[in-house]
């Protein structure tokens, strides 16, 4: 059976689609079996697996609506070898179709559970809002990774975040758990960068990921070229980072780690 992992943060620009695709293509190159749900508007995680999100006749919009089926909707990512489920901008539709809807909210966990016992990872790469989208994310997954930069306001839209985990968990979804939390764009120069790594470190222990993602050029060069960045440049201190994190998941849930 699947283990499902929301990957959410309603602050854009935090790293989360980076993250969504790279810890997928890690897993993936681990030999799991890994399927990554793109559950937001912007198609980002579609086009950074480098499938065209434009043209597509069957998403996740599809899937929500019950129109298709996950089975019938997903595709194998070229080069990265895990299956996915494409999103483009008709998935913005979705919010509004559904909201008079029953089950409107548990809508994606239904259409996943069929096709759990075909993989070991679904990784959800949710929009950057706190939207009824996200909440299928949420209501689906076992867990939530929360990817994060190390500034002030990151801070405040944490506690938002962890709020509504608390009220899934209470009302939708009692299995919900936080993962862990993932320090994204990283720059060791940075004071303050610093000081809101301390204190992630300080309040929530080893839920913080030891692994930090750091600011990093060929990381974001890689969706351009449609790839993860482990097949745009290996060896780039971004590669090598998303690499170290894929390692740190398996061995907190398998007791396993990547060979480099």
């Amino acid at each position: 059976m699947a283990k499902i992992l929301a990957i959410a943060n309603q602050k854009g620009g935090v790293g989360k689609t980076t993250t969504s695709v790279n810890l997928a293509a890690g897993l993936a190159a681990a030999k799991r079996r890994v399927l990554l749900v793109d559950l937001d508007p912007q198609g980002n995680a579609t086009t950074g697996s480098g499938i065209a999100k434009t043209g597509l006749a069957r998403t996740v919009y599809h899937v929500l609506l019950e129109q298709h089926t996950v089975a019938q909707t997903r595709l194998t990512t070229p080069q990265a070898k895990y299956d996915l489920l494409p999103a483009n901008r008709e998935l913005a539709g979705a919010e509004v179709e559904l909201v008079d809807e029953e089950r409107r909210e548990r809508r994606l966990r239904e259409a996943l559970a069929p096709v759990a016992n075909e993989y070991d990872y679904v990784l959800i790469d949710c929009p950057p809002a706190l939207n009824l989208l996200t909440l299928n994310g949420l209501v689906a997954a076992h867990s939530v990774m929360i990817p994060m930069q190390c500034e002030y306001y990151a801070l405040e839209g944490l506690t938002d975040l962890i709020n509504t985990v608390k009220k899934v968990r209470a009302h939708l979804n009692p299995e919900l758990e936080i993962e862990g939390l993932l320090r994204t764009m990283y720059d060791p120069r940075n004071a303050l960068a610093q000081q809101v790594s301390q204190q992630l470190t300080q309040h929530f222990g080893d839920k913080v990921y030891s692994t930090i993602i750091p600011r990093n050029v060929r990381l974001a060069e890689a969706p351009s070229y449609g790839l993860p960045v482990f097949y745009h440049d290996r060896s780039s201190k971004g590669a090598l980072a998303y690499l170290a994190l894929a390692g740190e998941f398996l061995r907190r849930r398998e007791g396993v780690g990547v060979a480099p």
